[in-house]
């Protein structure tokens, strides 16, 4: 195959191919490892501090002096209404009876200690640290972020997850739109955290590819050569690789957690909004099935605040059953390389 190269030189990268920004799976390895491949490394940042999120990139740096991404979250922060701290103290106590129920013993915080960060803290520590390159998802940058990123040249990648969606990157002037799947996994890009297109990836991406005119990025289901060549037959000039690496030697994935990818079948992934409020594709357990019953659900970032602790504790205990393992729909061999030769590979299959 023939590399498209639109991407490549805008980018300064080998190959088209973008190693995805896992929150809680990518790592500064990750990343360095990505890019000895000659591919795009991504930093995923969520919703961390500015302090936060220039450690990891100072982090990064020691271990690349290649281009590499940093992404962040740009999510609406819901207003603290009685009604929100009402059922925040329900959900709260839910959790903490599931989990002692389940022999975890924990202790969530109160909604008062729970601190929401929004995207703007991070853009100066971004920009101040260097960084071309800034992916985003869950909406899009205010105008006068995307102009103040632009004048220090960085370059901008979106996230779409429908049509309607990607004209309004477009119509901002976002450089680079990238077409998530809904067979991608983690959490949905879309715009509406309740709302969340259906349509298939592929189909998705032969839409947008229809109706705007930037390059495109193309997320969800890619792992071998054959899904990759799909997403350039429909139009994308770069590919987004997620789950082929969580069970890489650089994935901060626990090892009881890559032994429950091995055992994964397509019954077990699900759409859910248990842990964080938003909806992530991932692996069906206890704590989703229980969460998804009882209604127990606060809107994204509370949610994801809430449950932050009894993931950390249900880690220490190797217990699958309370943690988020994000997986896409597309069931493979979950390989345990490093992440560079599992690119090379992906590559050399290309031909």
């Amino acid at each position: 195959m023939i590399w498209p190269d639109t991407i490549s030189k805008i980018l300064d990268i080998k190959y088209p191919v973008i190693q995805a920004p896992m929150f809680g799976v990518s790592t500064p390895q990750m990343v360095a490892a990505a890019t000895k491949a000659g591919c795009l490394g991504s930093l995923a940042l969520a919703d961390l501090s500015a302090e936060k999120s220039a450690e990891l990139i100072r982090n990064t740096k020691i271990l690349t002096n290649q281009p590499f991404a940093v992404n962040i979250f740009v999510h609406n922060i819901p207003e603290l209404t009685g009604a929100l701290r009402e059922k925040f103290v329900e959900v709260k106590q839910f959790m903490i009876q599931l989990a002692r129920e389940n022999h975890i013993e924990v202790k969530l915080p109160d909604l008062d200690e729970i601190k929401v960060s929004s995207y703007h803290e991070q853009l100066d520590a971004i920009i101040e640290e260097g960084c071309k390159i800034l992916s985003f998802t869950f909406g899009n940058l205010d105008d006068q972020s995307i102009q103040k990123l632009k004048e220090n040249g960085v370059t901008l990648i979106g996230t779409c997850t429908s049509v309607e969606e990607a004209l309004i990157l477009e119509k901002s002037g976002i450089d680079i739109i990238c077409v998530q799947g809904i067979e991608a996994g983690g959490h949905r890009g879309t715009f509406d955290a309740d709302n969340i297109p259906k349509i298939g990836g592929l189909s998705l991406l032969s839409e947008v590819y229809d109706h705007v005119k930037v390059p495109l990025i193309y997320a969800g289901g890619i792992y071998n050569g054959k899904t990759l060549r799909a997403a350039k037959e429909l139009g994308a000039l770069g590919f987004q690789i997620g789950s082929m690496l969580l069970a890489s030697q650089e994935s901060a994935l626990q090892p009881f957690e890559k032994e429950r990818l091995k055992k994964v079948t397509e019954k077990d992934i699900v759409l859910t909004k248990s842990f964080s409020g938003r909806y992530a594709r991932g692996i069906k357990n206890k704590f989703i099935e229980n969460i998804e019953k009882s209604g127990f659900i606060l809107p994204y970032p509370y949610q994801n605040k809430l449950t932050n602790e009894l993931r950390r504790v249900s880690k220490t205990l190797n217990n699958p059953e309370f943690v988020s393992i994000w997986a896409g729909q597309s069931i493979h061999d979950y390989n345990t390389s490093s992440t560079e030769d599992i690119l090379k590979n992906l590559i050399t299959e290309i031909g």
